[in-house]
């Protein structure tokens, strides 16, 4: 077993909080989750979480106009400098305070931050060479309160920026001479949005009360003029600085009167004539009544239109500058809190944070081109398809949702549920979900026609805490937490078969063999039960624990039983014998962190922590672990140690996360954390009173606390998933990190293969080269091998190494494009070694597995690629049909015709003899 996991992908989240961006290419949308940032690919439809994350939540996030380049900022104002090529941080940097917003020109030259009433102009990182990547080069002050939004004109020449004192500013990039600042007013409420025209001076300004500003500037881009290309120098007066003159130059206007300049103004300035705005319009979005605050706003230039988000998750397209409104759509119950633009125009992102919605929308079609949704509540269960292709997952909000391992997208969710979904698992088909609920049901879905086709209830409501489901299928169990009782259930009839008693405590877990028909069940009254399913479901043993049993599991060969009980302590046990084996005492491994409203130290409260949810890796050799902490820790269970721990957050947003609270939280009457600031103040969830809408004055907020709810490995060996607070947090085998040669000797090395290779003694070069064990190495062997030749070299190869190159040929075959080559390799040494590898098949099943999932994925793929094909070959082959018959009606047309004509002709001409005759 080796412990070269990474972190992978974030699944179960889509969007918490921040602004959306599109890619370069439109393809592509950038958005920001918690501390980490996922790229949805949406034309190839797969997401990809950046191995880079920041101390707290991300707020905003900047991409530079070629694409390659983003600057990612928390709620702190710490930045991350991140190539989006090679998926690195370049640079690290501090704002000392929040920012709001973040663009870069459209020449990629220079970028601009917003944070209290200041905005920041930085060259940007990457034109040339430089030991700091961020310069600031102008600090522009003007607005009284926070800035809220930015936008560049297309020449980079000049930006506007919005405030929450409802005055909108403009600032030169460089020293014009007839613009160094103007400010412009007309409206009532915080700007949310502010665009330059393309091409032009002239801007619109959003509301967040729904008021939209039309600007129309008399001088165009062109006639900016710089300071230093004048004649004469300025003459300086005594007592004046800088802003007096500014104040000088540049006009005020406030709802469309214009306050020109001084009359004194030198000649000067007269010639290159100061730019002066005039408001052209005032429009207003809601007019009935029908729409609340305003909350976010996008427009593209090329074509136009403008988009509006509202708090009641309703938005806008309006066509500029004439205000028509080209449609108007409901996507959401919740805030729009994010709107963003793709480069052609075509495709609408929306984020939606209070339910973590991304959404995007094609307006011309009027479709969803994406559209996905994490559990807005924590997720408690998970759960892998026998083959590892899927991962159920079921949370707090009533919801069980599929997630595609390789593409890392929701396909389907199910809804049936009233109350918070503890636990999911798949039965060994693979076809079905089973999930248990506090609601009292225990449901099971078809993941062919997508349905609830059986609902499991008992005779008296209990609410259902645990669930398992025997090897078969058949079989349904679930343990209850008032009642402590088990109800088993038959999958093909839905009838209740048998109510098993006898625990004295609420049931916490259960687990079937994976080899037998026993069920073993955890329970709160320190023992471990296991009944036999083929005697009348009686206890065939009842082990005896130290502590309250937490969590219970079997190896995937069913001969060790692993428990997690409330002491901290992992025990093993023989099942067949009820003794124990080893133990490992993991309390100190959990290292939990002191919560802002703890009255006791981390490392007091650390003893009253456990872990709560275990799982065997796929061969069985190590024991995962996690719990009320953010670490998850992996144990050898022959060794009865620790070999690595993950931390799966570091996340400073979440409570919990450090051992000693922040000195500077602490006063005089105790932390900070303690005292209510009220909703919104902080940087928790928001929760308000059942039935309040808006307005709600006792509404309340809290920090989520970080803790690992369930861990499972992938049935292929190569991947684990924990569900955590923050998502669904996937890690996957890095190969590049492993150099872990098998029986290495002198005369192994890269020459010597590439020698053997030379000399065609194919069987030899295999093996030398997994003895080596280098990715690349094997894939260049196996790959020079002549196809013809495979049958032969598998039939000469020793076992040891027919598992090790099946092993390589499933890992290859998932993304290889040489698809039947390795296919062949694969059937090639199952139909000569299938015997021997069928008595090994428990050793070898994570590598069966891994191949099967490959297989799969190729099959599906290519089913739809093939199924298209047919389809178009059939439409051609109509078409070419139908049109087939209309030149046979037309030639039929023209015979007919041509038949009259000749009859005619006939007639004619009978006729005129006829006549002829007569004379």
């Amino acid at each position: 077993m080796k412990f070269a996991y990474k972190f992978s992908n974030l699944l179960g989240a889509v969007y918490r909080q921040g602004n959306l961006s599109f890619s370069k290419d439109g393809n592509a949308v950038i958005s920001p989750v918690g501390n980490r940032v996922s790229v949805f690919d949406l034309k190839n439809n797969t997401s990809e979480t950046l191995p880079v994350s920041t101390t707290k939540n991300i707020t905003c996030v900047g991409l530079s106009p070629d694409g390659n380049l983003a600057v990612v900022v928390d709620e702190d104002g710490a930045a991350l400098l991140v190539s989006l090529v090679t998926r690195a941080v370049l640079h690290h940097f501090h704002f000392h305070k929040p920012v709001n917003s973040i663009r870069f020109s459209p020449d990629g030259r220079r970028f601009v931050v917003t944070k209290d009433s200041v905005a920041l102009m930085y060259h940007a990182p990457g034109k040339q060479r430089e030991y700091n990547a961020f310069v600031l080069d102008k600090s522009y002050y003007g607005p009284y309160d926070e800035t809220t939004c930015i936008d560049w004109t297309d020449d980079s020449k000049c930006f506007v920026v919005g405030s929450k004192d409802m005055s909108t500013w403009v600032f030169g990039a460089e020293r014009w001479a007839n613009l160094l600042y103007y400010s412009l007013g007309g409206h009532k409420d915080v700007i949310v949005g502010c665009f330059f025209e393309k091409n032009s001076l002239d801007l619109y300004t959003v509301s967040q009360d729904g008021t939209l500003c039309v600007w129309e500037s008399d001088t165009e881009l062109d006639g900016l003029v710089l300071k230093k290309s004048l004649g004469e120098p300025k003459p300086q007066r005594k007592g004046g600085d800088e802003e007096e003159e500014e104040e000088e130059e540049m006009g005020d206007t406030t709802e469309g009167e214009v306050i020109r300049g001084k009359a004194g103004a030198p000649k000067e300035k007269e010639e290159t004539k100061n730019v002066r705005f005039t408001q052209r319009s005032k429009h207003f979005f809601n007019k009935q009544g029908d729409f609340n605050n305003l909350t976010a706003a996008a427009y593209h230039k090329p074509s136009h239109i403008l988009v509006t988000g509202f708090a009641s998750g309703v938005f806008h397209l309006h066509e500029l500058p004439e205000f028509n409104l080209i449609h108007s759509l409901s996507i959401s119950d919740q805030r729009i809190a994010s709107v963003a633009i793709n480069g052609s125009g075509d495709w609408i992102g929306f984020g939606c944070s209070g339910k973590g919605q991304l959404l995007v929308w094609e307006w011309q079609s009027e479709s969803y081109v994406f559209k996905q949704q994490g559990h807005f509540n924590n997720m408690a269960s998970l759960a892998y398809s026998p083959d590892g292709q899927y991962v159920a997952t079921g949370g707090d909000d009533g919801k069980v949702k599929v997630w595609n391992t390789n593409s890392g997208l929701c396909f389907v969710t199910f809804t049936e549920h009233t109350s918070s979904v503890t636990k999911v698992t798949f039965t060994s088909s693979g076809f079905v979900i089973v999930s248990a609920s506090l609601d009292g049901t225990v449901r099971a879905f078809d993941l062919h026609r997508y349905r609830n086709f059986r609902t499991f209830t008992s005779p008296r409501p209990a609410q259902f805490s645990s669930l398992a489901v025997d090897v078969s299928g058949e079989l349904v169990s679930a343990g209850a937490q008032d009642s402590f009782e088990i109800f088993l259930w038959s999958m093909q009839t839905g009838r209740l078969l048998e109510v098993l008693g006898g625990h004295e405590g609420p049931v916490s877990c259960l687990c079937f063999s994976p080899v037998q028909s026993i069920l073993a069940s955890a329970s709160w009254d320190r023992t471990i039960r296991l009944w036999d399913m083929l005697d009348s479901w009686q206890v065939k043993e009842t082990i005896p624990l130290t502590a309250d049993g937490l969590s219970v599991t079997y190896r995937p060969d069913g001969q060790e039983l692993a428990v997690a009980t409330l002491n901290g302590e992992i025990s093993f046990w023989d099942p067949h014998t009820a003794t124990q084996t080893r133990s490992v005492d993991g309390r100190h491994d959990l290292e939990t962190g002191r919560k802002e409203t703890d009255k006791i130290t981390a490392k007091q409260s650390a003893k009253g922590k456990s872990f709560t949810t275990l799982c065997y890796s796929a061969d069985g050799e190590s024991v995962l672990a996690g719990g009320q902490s953010k670490f998850v820790c992996i144990y050898n269970v022959k060794e009865q140690m620790l070999m690595k721990k993950f931390e799966i957050s570091c996340n400073l947003s979440f409570d919990a996360m450090e051992e000693f609270l922040d000195r500077r939280k602490m006063t005089e009457f105790g932390s900070l954390a303690l005292v209510d600031e009220g909703a919104g103040d902080g940087d928790g969830v928001n929760i308000s009173l059942p039935g309040v809408r808006r307005g709600d004055m006792s509404s309340r907020h809290f920090k989520p606390e970080i803790r690992v709810s369930s861990l499972r490995f992938s049935p292929t060996g190569r991947s684990w998933a924990a569900t955590t607070t923050e998502g669904l947090l996937v890690y996957s085998l890095d190969g590049s990190l492993v150099f872990d040669p098998y029986d290495l000797d002198l005369d192994v090395t890269p020459a010597s293969i590439r020698k053997q290779l030379r000399l065609q003694e194919w069987a030899s070069a295999i093996v030398l080269a997994f003895r080596l064990n280098e990715k690349a190495l094997k894939q260049e062997v196996l790959e020079t091998i002549p196809h013809t030749q495979i049958p032969v070299v598998c039939g000469s190869l020793p076992d040891i190494y027919v598992e090790k190159l099946l092993g390589f040929v499933a890992s290859s075959l998932e993304k290889s494009g040489h698809l039947q080559f390795y296919m062949t390799w694969a059937q090639s040494l199952l139909m000569l070694h299938g015997q021997k590898l069928k008595n090994r098949s428990a050793a070898i099943l994570p590598t069966l597995q891994a191949l099967q999932k490959s297989i799969q994925r190729h099959f599906d793929n290519l089913s739809k690629l093939c199924d298209f094909n047919m389809y178009n070959i059939r439409y051609a082959t109509a078409l070419s049909k139908q049109r087939g018959v209309k030149r046979a009606a037309e030639e039929d047309v023209v015979k007919e015709e041509e038949e009259d004509e000749e009859q005619s002709e006939e007639m004619s001409v009978a006729s005129l003899e006829d006549a002829d005759l007569i004379l």
